[in-house]
């Protein structure tokens, strides 16, 4: 059985585009320091490309780390951040779970390189929820929540703790806040 995380091939479609979104509005923080490293610019490419419909998720499946690699080229914590954001949103071509990923690495990377870190990370997730479509959020919103399910990035794995699961369960929450009662 697939895991409750995968999402439907046209979710994840969906949910790549929006992540990539997420993850480009941190991008510069990664620029600034590696303008020559071209993995999480690519990485957010793919995720748009894949988004669009131009990309198969088997062909993505292979190339989701390289992304993530980049931030060996980063030097402070934002803008490792930054790159991390950019691999989780290559990474929903294989598992719609990685945008919520996508979403808590861009807040992440924000609050680092912020005088008020934590007034950052909430602009940052109210962006968030500000640039979701409706269908981008009803496929987010049947995702497990956060430590509910380990198969996949919203296990017990570095999604779970600290300013990542803080940003995960604050868009969690607002989008079982905006689904109706079953």
């Amino acid at each position: 059985m697939a895991s409750p995380q995968a999402l439907s091939e046209s979710d994840r479609r969906l949910v790549a585009l929006w992540a990539a979104d997420c993850a480009e509005r941190v991008l510069p923080l990664f620029v600034a320091e590696a303008p020559d490293d071209d993995r999480a610019r690519d990485g957010i490419a793919r995720a748009r490309a894949f988004g669009r419909g131009e990309l198969d998720a088997a062909s993505q499946i292979r190339d989701r780390f390289v992304a993530n690699r980049a931030s060996k080229s980063a030097r402070s914590p934002a803008a490792v951040a930054a790159a991390y954001a950019a691999g989780q949103a290559s990474g929903v071509a294989h598992m719609g779970a990685h945008a919520l990923g996508a979403a808590a690495y861009a807040a992440k990377a924000a609050s680092l390189a912020a005088s008020d870190p934590e007034a950052a990370r909430q602009d940052e997730v109210r962006w968030q929820l500000d640039h979701m479509t409706a269908e981008v959020r009803i496929a987010l919103a049947s995702l497990p929540l956060l430590g509910e399910d380990s198969s996949g990035p919203l296990g017990a794995g570095l999604l779970a703790s600290g300013v990542l699961a803080a940003t995960i369960r604050d868009l969690q929450a607002a989008l079982a806040a905006d689904s109706p009662a079953v």
